[in-house]
């Protein structure tokens, strides 16, 4: 796999730890976050799993899902390789 040069920005990695700790937010939301947040380190190579990036295109279509979740599947998103 080669490394990725792409990483989650401070604000998608604000937004993605808000997620996480919100009690609302889904389990597609959640794993979005999670998989955006880990990527927010410049020196690590990890990318968006498939499984991952379906959630987060989920998240994406869902008309109630919030800003910040709405961010976060962005960003894992655009990190799938």
């Amino acid at each position: 796999m080669a490394h990725s040069e792409k990483h989650t920005g401070k604000e998608a990695a604000s937004n993605s730890s808000d997620v996480l700790r919100d009690g609302r937010t889904s389990s597609d939301s959640k794993a979005s976050a999670g998989s955006a947040l880990s990527q927010a380190d410049t020196s690590s190579d990890k990318s968006t799993s498939e499984e991952v990036a379906k959630k987060a295109s989920n998240v994406l279509q869902d008309e109630d899902t919030g800003e910040k979740s709405k961010s976060a599947a962005g960003s894992a998103l655009s990190q799938k390789e």
